[in-house]
């Protein structure tokens, strides 16, 4: 760590505030439409300090001819909720008016103010599959404990559009760069297409946005699919394909 401090000196503070890093997917169905996206989500190292971490799934609104904005699904670090654990599912409409989905109430509990993150008893090392679909009102994110099988609707968002289109997953993190690891496992990224059949993406094409960003975060692969980490020496560079494990690529 000392080589790479040396070597590429890390802010205590990241100048907008926050890092983000994505692992955009690649490899999937050509010419079908993609009705949902799967994805696990473990926490392999949670963070420590009362600042906000965001690991989501993402994917854009669409139909044949336009897209209709996107929307974002996973767990959160969030010390305004009980043991800093919550869960949001949330997005914006495509431009120019950029305005907050509307959705349905739900069951979870939360504040008022804030409908898209609500609490969410997560643990660490324990995997949590998010899957985005379309429901009978709108765009519907469901979680699945991967442990005990229990699945909990989190909410349906009122977007258009019949399918998705460019999925992602993605680490947000509000804390200082100096701060201590923290860390997402990603896996299982599958999507399925509208006659039913489902596919593993082949690869992931990595996203380190400057302006910035703390240049300590890295993206590598593991047997069984990507670490997102904070607070360690990048080996990987933005813009790099990462193959994943078990991929089926074209379905």
């Amino acid at each position: 760590m000392a080589w790479f401090r040396r070597r590429h000196p890390v802010p205590e503070t990241p100048s907008s505030g926050v890092s983000s890093f994505h692992l955009w997917w690649g490899g999937l169905p050509d010419g079908r439409p993609v009705v949902e996206v799967a994805a696990t989500l473990t926490i392999i190292e949670a963070p420590v300090v009362d600042r906000l971490y965001f690991w989501a799934l993402q994917a854009t609104f669409a139909d044949a001819s336009r897209t209709y904005g996107a929307a974002h699904t996973g767990l959160q670090w969030n010390p305004n909720f009980p043991r800093a654990r919550a869960v949001n599912w949330g997005g914006y409409a495509d431009p120019p008016s950029r305005h907050v989905f509307d959705g349905s109430i739900p069951a979870l509990p939360g504040s008022a103010d804030d409908l898209n993150t609500r609490t969410y008893p997560w643990e660490p090392t324990r995997g949590y599959r998010f899957r985005i679909y379309r429901s009978l009102v709108g765009w519907r994110s469901e979680v699945t404990d991967v442990g005990s099988g229990e699945t909990t609707v989190i909410r349906d968002l009122y977007a258009g559009g019949d399918r998705l289109r460019s999925p992602v997953v993605w680490s947000e993190v509000f804390a200082r760069c100096v701060d201590p690891p923290a860390a997402a496992h990603w896996s299982d990224l599958t999507v399925t297409v509208a006659d039913g059949r489902v596919a593993r993406a082949a690869f992931v094409t990595t996203s380190f946005p400057s302006g910035g960003d703390c240049p300590n975060t890295d993206s590598v692969a593991d047997e069984t699919g990507i670490l997102q980490r904070t607070n360690t020496p990048r080996t990987s560079q933005s813009g790099v394909q990462i193959p994943l494990p078990n991929s089926r690529p074209g379905g």
